[in-house]
């Protein structure tokens, strides 16, 4: 097993750190109204894709050394100058300097969050598929399908977040990124899409979803295997799926030989004239 140590941990934190990145970048391009940004900061990044976005945080800071007052001021005009709360996430591996110059400012836990991770050593090649479902790549002209399913997984009453179809179907315009369809009967039932992340051999799991008649079937396992199957096929040492504790998501992904690496918090917090900090797991974790 795996010793979760500094460096071990910070490359699980790409898993969250690297798709932002590439959310703004894209968006940059497609949305350029919207003011996407992204810079480095102590080891990591902080990422900007818009108000309201469910994407949008500092992510991996400390892991080269401690966190000064003057870089947490940076993190702060960052977002303050474009409107938004301030959200930082902290793991029991950052340098301790981090959180406590959260806790001097007043930061609030928003969020508690499990990191899991997986060997791909094993995964081979093999056929995943369930005898009555058919599980393949998605295509670029699929992508409003793709989000229309993984939309209605999580909000089958309508009420979904604005921003979350726009952040799903970006994936299928996104380098690196692996969207899957399950279809049953011909018609696309369940989904689930991953990021390479080369340079630290990871394979970030998330974006997925189940129609609700559709579940308790092995479709969101199945397709798990594939996407991990396909990563490891492209180098990738291991996956990685940030979850909820104690949800339906981590119970199928311990199954599958998950480990629990820590747990993490994101940190926020709201300026007087800004709203209020919002995620959304459909996108930021694998469900």
């Amino acid at each position: 097993m795996q010793f979760v140590d500094t460096e071990f941990a910070r490359r699980t934190e790409s898993a969250e750190e690297i798709p932002q990145v590439r959310y703004a970048q894209l968006y940059q391009k497609l949305r350029p109204e919207i003011g996407a940004a992204y810079e480095q900061i102590c080891g990591g990044h902080m990422v900007f894709a818009g108000l309201g976005s469910p994407i949008g945080r500092a992510i991996a800071l400390g892991f080269d050394g401690k966190v000064f007052a003057t870089d947490l001021d940076r993190v702060e005009e960052f977002y303050r100058s474009r409107g938004a709360p301030a959200q930082v996430d902290v793991c029991p591996l950052n340098d301790l300097s981090l959180l406590e110059l959260l806790k001097q400012r007043g930061y609030a836990i928003w969020e508690l969050n499990q990191v899991l991770y997986r060997k791909l050593d094993d995964m081979g090649t093999n056929n995943f598929g369930l005898r009555n479902a058919h599980i393949r790549p998605g295509k670029p002209e699929e992508a409003e399908l793709f989000a229309d399913v993984v939309v209605r997984s999580f909000f089958p009453d309508g009420n979904a977040p604005e921003n979350i179809r726009e952040a799903l179907t970006a994936l299928f315009r996104m380098e690196s990124a692996l969207p899957f369809i399950a279809e049953m009967d011909g018609r696309c039932v369940s989904c689930g899409a991953g990021l390479i992340i080369p340079e630290h051999r990871i394979f970030a799991l998330f974006g997925a979803g189940t129609l609700p008649e559709f579940r308790r079937r092995g479709l969101q396992t199945a397709i798990l295997q594939t996407r991990m199957a396909a990563a490891a096929s492209a180098g990738c040492e291991y996956a990685v799926i940030v979850t909820q504790g104690g949800t339906t998501s981590q119970r199928n992904a311990e199954r599958l030989g998950f480990r629990v690496a820590y747990s993490k918090a994101t940190m926020a917090k709201t300026f007087a004239e800004n709203g209020t900090a919002h995620r959304d797991s459909a996108v930021s974790h694998c469900t």
